[in-house]
């Protein structure tokens, strides 16, 4: 007798942080081929630390939440349990969005403008092969406590 039982994970394939690590290349080669624009230096390096400030806080507080809820932060296992705390009554997805953050932090800081115009591409890409998946998966794995707390919390900012 066959069943249909699923994974007990999302089922990604691809581990998140290449997109924005590609995005990030594919942005500074064409600003290397084809360079846009420039910004002032010293304004970009302010924002790029405050972005680095901000990717540590909320990754530091969403991978300490998780190793506290014994849960793995790999989408490949399954979850342990519904993170619901911290950092993550602000979005449903904190270590994506610190992620946005250390992306903007390293473009700024290198004066590249590619990577940005590329950043919406980055996430949309996200959106629909990483987070759509994780979300169906925390659904079908948490049930009503899910989506209670996809009707409290946004999914970005």
């Amino acid at each position: 007798m066959e069943t249909d039982l699923k994974p007990d994970h999302p089922g990604i394939k691809i581990p998140p942080p290449l997109f924005y690590v590609l995005g990030l290349g594919l942005g500074a080669w064409l600003d290397h081929i084809v360079p846009l624009f420039h910004y002032p230096e010293r304004p970009a390096r302010i924002v790029a630390f405050i972005c680095a400030v901000l990717w540590l806080a909320f990754a530091g507080n969403a991978m300490g939440l998780f190793r506290r809820a014994n849960t793995s932060i790999l989408p490949i296992r399954p979850a342990n349990a519904l993170v619901v705390t911290g950092v993550f009554r602000l979005t449903r997805n904190p270590m994506y969005v610190s992620l946005v953050f250390l992306y903007l932090a390293v473009a700024l800081w290198f004066g590249l403008a590619w990577p940005l115009l590329l950043l919406p591409f980055v996430i949309a890409v996200l959106q629909f092969y990483v987070i759509k998946r994780e979300e169906r998966y925390l659904e079908r794995r948490f049930g009503q406590s899910y989506r209670d707390y996809q009707a409290r919390v946004r999914r970005w900012l």
